[in-house]
């Protein structure tokens, strides 16, 4: 089992569609083969700054949603709202 933790800072004050975009990834996920849950937090003291946690059944499930053409279309729209590219990390126990 694997975490996946991607690090996001949202451009001024896009938060609404930025959360849209995270919502429906989150949908389009947990229809993965391999996907077992997730969450998205933001700062406290910068709610621009979120970071999604998700959990995989392994590398080989995350790197084929990773490369997802729905994901990716997804991502690219999210790249309009963030900062820079997410900050992705993975995790194993």
């Amino acid at each position: 089992m694997i975490k996946v933790l991607l690090e996001r800072t949202i451009k001024g004050k896009k938060v609404h569609e930025m959360v849209r975009l995270l919502r429906k990834l989150r949908v389009k996920a947990m229809q993965q083969p391999g996907y077992i849950s997730g969450e998205t937090l933001h700062a406290v003291e910068d709610p621009n700054d979120y970071l999604v946690i998700s959990t995989w059944e392994g590398p080989a499930q995350w790197e084929n949603w990773a490369k997802n053409p729905e994901r990716l279309q997804l991502q690219a729209e999210l790249a309009n709202y963030e900062e820079s590219p997410p900050k992705v990390r993975v995790y194993t126990y």
